[in-house]
């Protein structure tokens, strides 16, 4: 496989796959699909941006003409998609942006994958050696499509789908549609479910970045509920890590779970939180504690996530590489270091910015 398209390759977790892709297969031309929405900033890839098996294409999965120009162009031997609207709170209010670009914006990249490449009968039985395949559509979805767990448990990849909000619903019918098209037109594929990403270029809008920037600037920490509610956080380098060792080494057809084995209620991340940052702000311990503010809990609130990465670990030997508390630590080292991309992305100047580079 020599051309890759990565969807998505702007935003949080897609920039650091596109990193992780360009700098360890200079043989192969990575191309960054994005329409450059919101969430979507170039600078979270200044130091690749030159790198010459790296080339960026500003466009939109929900329009399918925009889509087929690239395949034209490119003819891609394989897609990494992660282009999605992710964000529970946003779902909610409004629920068809998910379902265009969740749900008709995975169809469109797979009946563009079905009309350009010629599938093999051995691609179409969709158990192929990983390291012989031609084509690949591997599709990048969330531990959100299992619904909620109780006090105990853990998300397997046998367990039941029960999406709960918008967002984890859309997710969940593009995974079904992925398989179908394998099982139905032959298209090779391998779908992964991760846990909650965090770390450097995380949009603001999401608990530990938005708590990073309001303890900066003293303002409230919210709080959803009794802040109980439970998740498993994942560094998002080692989830791209994860990424690109399934892409290569894992066989077609095959799910996995990456998790980071790292479960944590959210009033207790927040206050480890509060504590390395005071710390590295000189402040006296616990001084930002203050700031924490309980908030009307949001609907449909799923109360834990966790999940089981073993599979992942005994196939491939993939494991985290950080502890939450290392890796939380470098990610408020990075934001400290880049308070200028804080505040463009805050303010919005990033996106005016690209808007003017990248006007059709």
């Amino acid at each position: 496989m020599k051309n890759i398209i990565i969807t998505g390759g702007a935003g949080f977790i897609g920039s650091h796959v596109v990193r992780e892709f360009v700098k360890n297969n200079p043989d192969k031309k990575i191309i960054n699909l994005d329409a450059l929405t919101y969430a979507g900033n170039l600078e979270n890839l200044k130091d690749i941006e030159n790198a010459p098996n790296y080339i960026f294409e500003k466009a939109d999965i929900t329009k399918e003409e925009e889509i087929e120009k690239l395949f034209r162009r490119y003819k891609p031997d394989s897609v990494v998609h992660l282009a999605a609207e992710s964000h529970v709170d946003r779902s909610i209010a409004d629920p068809n942006a998910f379902i265009n670009t969740n749900v008709i914006g995975t169809a469109n990249l797979l009946n563009m994958c079905r009309k350009y490449w010629a599938l093999s009968p051995v691609e179409s039985r969709g158990n192929s050696d990983g390291k012989k395949r031609m084509h690949l559509f591997y599709h990048v979805s969330t531990d959100e499509v299992y619904g909620a767990l109780g006090d105990t448990g853990f998300f397997t990849e046998q367990t039941p789908y029960d999406p709960q909000s918008p967002y984890s619903a859309s997710k969940a019918a593009s995974d079904h549609l992925v398989r179908a098209y394998g099982n139905t037109y032959g298209v090779p594929f391998i779908l992964s479910n991760c846990s909650n990403n965090y770390g450097p270029n995380h949009f603001p809008e999401k608990l530990i970045p938005l708590c990073i920037s309001n303890i900066l600037q003293e303002k409230p920490l919210p709080v959803y509920g009794d802040g109980n509610y439970t998740r498993d956080w994942l560094f998002v380098v080692d989830h791209a890590r994860a990424i690109h060792q399934i892409f290569f080494e894992a066989k077609t057809g095959e799910t996995y779970n990456i998790g980071g084995f790292n479960e944590w209620k959210n009033i207790d991340l927040i206050k480890e939180l509060i504590k390395q940052m005071d710390e590295k702000l000189g402040r006296e311990k616990g001084a930002s504690e203050r700031l924490i503010t309980y908030v009307k809990d949001r609907p449909g609130h799923d109360k834990r996530y966790a999940i089981d990465a073993t599979k992942l670990n005994k196939d491939l030997g993939w494991k985290p590489s950080v502890s939450f508390q290392e890796g939380l630590g470098r990610t408020i080292d990075w934001y400290l270091e880049n308070q200028e991309w804080l505040k463009n992305v805050t303010s919005g100047a990033y996106q005016n910015y690209y808007a003017r580079q990248y006007s059709s």
